[in-house]
């Protein structure tokens, strides 16, 4: 069997109007097939979200509301591709990797229901969805981990890129396709921790608290995957009952990699 992160690889990301799954839209997107022995096949969307781009947002990936105007494709023909291009990927059996994978997963779910075309999952059917989310990876693999700073999260991208000694650059962060090429590579630098005897780690690794890549060793996509949900189950639990120290009532959704979708939710899709 080949190892999990050898395998073709779908790398994706979105860069969006916010952060609310359920009413923000997609400005770009990038879904890159990487690995398994094939050459890189690009694919990147510019899309008009038909909505003002705030300007918190576009500080993060650097699109105005005049350029997405001027330069995107209509949001319903993009959407409808970008669902399309990781199906396709999904069905030839490849894995599609990002970081913090409900987000990106999520808000793709909803934009389909927005302009009424096919989910994602409608499309594969009894196709399976194989995902591989660093962001889970990562905090199961180094579980103790601090935050670098008060102003850098320990589970942040750029942080991952640290770790896993990979080049960042501060110019290209937070575009789509940097951020889902860079998160297929965590992925594959994990995979090969994983699958590396541990005397032949790096010393940074080999000096973390309790480590856990081992556990990764020797799985296939589907069984992966499987483990993921319980481990992303339980990391949102954790969270949750930290937040629940000063909030008693907070509430961390543990879907993964993708929040149900329930018709009265409050900010949906119009």
């Amino acid at each position: 069997m080949t190892p999990w992160h050898m395998g073709r690889l779908c790398a994706f990301d979105l860069e969006t109007t916010g952060t609310d799954v359920e009413a923000d839209r997609i400005v770009t997107a990038a879904a890159y097939g990487l690995g398994g022995g094939e050459p890189v096949e690009p694919h990147d969307w510019m899309l008009d979200p038909g909505v003002e781009i705030p300007a918190g947002a576009t500080a993060v990936h650097g699109i105005t509301t005049d350029e997405a105007r001027a330069k995107g494709e209509p949001a319903a023909g993009g959407v409808d591709h970008i669902a399309d291009v990781l199906a396709e990927y999904a069905r030839a059996g490849g894995a599609v990797v990002g970081h913090n994978a409900p987000y990106d997963f999520t808000l793709l779910d909803r934009e389909c229901r927005r302009y009424e075309l096919p989910t994602l999952l409608d499309r594969l059917g009894e196709t399976p969805l194989h995902v591989i989310d660093t962001r889970v990876l990562d905090q199961h693999a180094d579980p103790y981990r601090r935050r670098p700073s008060k102003d850098q999260g320990a589970r942040q991208l750029v942080t991952l890129a640290q770790v896993y000694e990979l080049p960042w650059d501060d110019d290209g962060a937070h575009g789509a396709a940097y951020d889902a090429v860079l998160a297929a590579r965590v992925a594959y630098r994990i995979g090969t921790l994983a699958h590396m005897p541990r005397d032949d780690w790096p010393d940074r690794i080999r000096a973390v608290r309790r480590p856990r890549y081992g556990d990764f060793n020797g799985l296939s996509l589907a069984e992966l995957h499987a483990r993921q949900i319980e481990l992303a189950a339980d990391q949102a639990a954790g969270l949750e009952a930290h937040f629940r120290k000063t909030d008693p009532n907070a509430v961390v959704d543990r879907a993964w990699p993708l929040r149900p979708w329930a018709e009265n939710t409050e900010g949906a899709p119009a």
